[in-house]
């Protein structure tokens, strides 16, 4: 008789572990329906003009180092091709540093001086489908800012080209398709 109840409860146990097991999968590859291999950039892009962004700030040179840093950062991350032609190109980049600022992060206690400083570079940005007229980004503003320390030979030139890699990695993320739920 034990033995019919201990081969009886061996049974079940082997059952709610079964049904276990099987739930557990089930439910994975239900939520596993959201994942794609599809590129996260657009398909019908192939080429990207990218202008020259204007500066709104009493900082100059700034505009130079973001520009750069994007067409960069768009060669080396999506599949789009820099092309200088813009009647060549499938669509256009193009946008303004409109503020940088610098702040104070850390003071010397007995002096009064700064040792570490921060730049805050902001742009407004524009990404338009040459082929459909359509916006692909339209005036989005983005920021970035990045720390510097004239105390370790870095100046404010340091940490805005810092803060323009980074805003320039911001922009290329706004590049990339909306997710779909």
């Amino acid at each position: 008789m034990e033995t019919k109840n201990c081969q009886k409860a061996q049974k079940a146990v082997f059952v709610s572990l079964s049904l276990c097991v099987y739930l557990i999968f089930a439910g994975g590859c239900n939520s596993m329906s959201g994942y794609s291999n599809q590129s996260l950039f657009a398909e019908d892009i192939d080429s990207v003009c990218l202008e020259m962004f204007d500066n709104q700030s009493f900082y100059r040179g700034t505009e130079y180092e973001l520009s750069d840093a994007l067409g960069k950062r768009i060669e080396a991350s999506t599949p789009y091709k820099i092309i200088e032609d813009k009647s060549r190109a499938d669509s256009v980049i193009s946008g303004y540093l409109s503020g940088i600022d610098k702040g104070v992060l850390i003071i010397e206690r007995e002096s009064g001086r700064a040792l570490d400083k921060e730049v805050i570079l902001t742009a407004v940005v524009s990404w338009k489908n040459l082929r459909t007229g359509e916006f692909l980004l339209e005036k989005e503003e983005i920021s970035a800012s990045s720390s510097y320390s004239e105390w370790l030979n870095q100046g404010f030139n340091y940490g805005s080209a810092l803060a323009a890699n980074r805003l320039a990695d911001r922009i290329v993320e706004l590049m990339e398709k909306k997710w779909e739920r």
